[in-house]
């Protein structure tokens, strides 16, 4: 499946994790929760020092979200994103997005190892979904 395919793919989902989500409005990880549920999706938060963000009850791990969520998109450090993405393969969620700077070639090569369906190496979820700064 080529890059728009899987972005097709990953934004036909209606509930979305957001790991590396943000208190902070300025912070890319708070525009991501936003932007989504700008675009009418259900957001899960992940943050292990955040009980809520934008009002959205927030989770320590992706494991704590009740439900499996459609998609996660990743605003981490790399080597964050390697433990993050063990972690999606383990609960059975495929659909991953890393938003730029979240990947370096180990990551990738996870990824792979892991077989999931992953966006990468610089398409912005900000801007294939549209977001409104508020």
């Amino acid at each position: 499946m080529d890059t728009q395919a899987r972005i097709q793919d990953f934004i036909a989902g209606e509930h979305f994790a957001v790991a590396g989500a943000s208190r902070h409005p300025h912070k890319y990880g708070n525009k991501v929760v936003r932007c989504l549920a700008q675009n009418h999706r259900k957001v899960s938060p992940i943050n292990p020092h955040a009980g809520q963000i934008e009002g959205v009850p927030a989770f320590p791990t992706l494991a704590a979200i009740p439900e499996l969520p459609d998609g996660l998109c990743v605003i981490t450090p790399p080597e964050v994103t390697r433990s993050i993405l063990r972690d999606a393969a383990e609960l059975g969620l495929r659909r991953i997005w890393l938003q730029p700077g979240a990947e370096d070639p180990a990551v990738l090569e996870l990824a792979d190892h892991l077989g999931l369906s992953l966006i990468s190496g610089g398409p912005c979820l900000l801007v294939v979904m549209g977001y409104h700064e508020t």
